[in-house]
């Protein structure tokens, strides 16, 4: 007699895990061993659902958690009560959640707390400065202290687990983040933004919106931006803008009336590729295009004092410059003005993966269960 299929839940609430779980969705869906219900906790709106429509998903459940002026304890007791109560439900035999973020985090300790066990997507990211990311750096170390499967995106994120002395196996994977990448970027997505001519301009594509970043650091970032544009004519910004007013109400105070910035509200997955691929460089304190526009041969400046992708940084495909304004200027302008400076990061090897990591995952499921199935 043929066994049923495992239950499994996937979990997420943010843009960035639509993003990195999309193709591991789109696996477990495709598989006859598993019954897949993926959980929307609704942490984000409208972002997390251009993502999930542009790559054909739709939550099973969603707890549809946001509020205004949502507070990181509101978002962890409203998601930890909604998915006890599903999880109760579905009584999944494992949980699938992503990264960083206090949806996973909250996924993680009510699966716990329900003692199913727990994969933990992207495992391994480390900082060692608790509030640098936060609150993610604690939120990852947290999940990986009750996480039974690390899926690990390098080795260098393996070694970090080992050293950890975590429960769990430890599994090399690369990351997901390339396999939707790459498979969106075969389709050479458009990116029209009213007024900018791609070839008019050597186009800086710039992402801000990390909480040690608001504030003073926020002011400098805008300021070396505004340098730049001024020491190179042929340049033009494009920032598209967090929804968060903190934010983006500073950003566009300093930035708005500039003829060659244009800010715009959050692209969506198929706009922001296409922005990389047609952009010169990006200027960024987000973690996942880190990882993402190296695969697409473009330098990577960062605009945070700590990144949990050292990889990045050893591989040369990123440079770590901080928030000083003069330090971003320096860097950007050594990019501009120096071809072979910029030529050895556009050309330097991703560390992040091969666009197999999904499909690594549901394998490595498939083992943990492999006498049930």
């Amino acid at each position: 007699m043929p066994q049923a299929p495992i239950s499994v839940c996937i979990t997420l609430g943010t843009r960035p895990e639509a993003i990195k779980l999309a193709p591991v969705i789109q696996r477990f869906k495709a598989s006859s061993h598993f019954d897949t219900h993926v959980i929307l906790t609704g942490q984000h709106r409208e972002m997390v659902d251009q993502v999930m429509h542009l790559f054909g998903l739709e939550a099973d459940q969603d707890l549809a958690i946001m509020q205004t002026q949502q507070t990181l304890t509101d978002i962890t007791c409203r998601s930890l009560q909604g998915l006890e109560t599903l999880f109760q439900q579905l009584q999944p035999q494992i949980v699938l959640v992503q990264g960083d973020t206090t949806t996973a985090l909250a996924a993680a300790i009510a699966a716990f707390y329900q003692k199913i066990p727990v994969g933990h997507v992207e495992a391994g990211l480390r900082t060692d400065d608790l509030l640098n990311p936060y609150p993610e750096e604690a939120n990852r170390r947290l999940i990986s202290q009750v996480t039974q499967l690390h899926f690990a995106p390098t080795p260098l994120a393996v070694e970090n687990l080992q050293r950890s002395g975590v429960v769990g196996a430890i599994h090399h994977t690369g990351n997901t983040v390339i396999d939707a990448l790459l498979t969106m970027a075969q389709q050479r997505p458009a990116c029209e933004i009213p007024g900018l001519d791609w070839a008019q301009y050597r186009v800086l594509l710039a992402t801000v919106h990390r909480r040690e970043n608001w504030g003073d650091p926020l002011q400098e970032i805008a300021q070396g931006f505004l340098q730049i544009l001024k020491q190179f004519p042929d340049t033009a910004l494009l920032l598209p803008l967090h929804r968060n007013p903190v934010v983006r109400e500073p950003l566009k105070a300093l930035l708005e009336n500039h003829p060659r910035v244009f800010l715009t509200e959050p692209l969506d997955y198929a706009e922001l590729v296409g922005a990389i691929q047609r952009c010169t460089l990006l200027l960024t304190d987000s973690g996942g295009l880190q990882e993402e526009a190296p695969s697409l041969g473009k330098p990577v400046l960062v605009l945070r004092e700590t990144t949990e992708r050292p990889e990045a940084i050893a591989a040369g495909t990123a440079q770590l410059v901080g928030t000083d304004c003069q330090q971003i200027v320096q860097a950007a302008s050594e990019l501009l003005n120096n071809a072979a400076a910029y030529q050895a990061m556009a050309t330097a090897t991703n560390p992040f993966g091969d666009g197999q990591a999904a499909a690594r995952i549901l394998n490595i499921v498939e083992q943990y269960f492999q006498p049930s199935l």
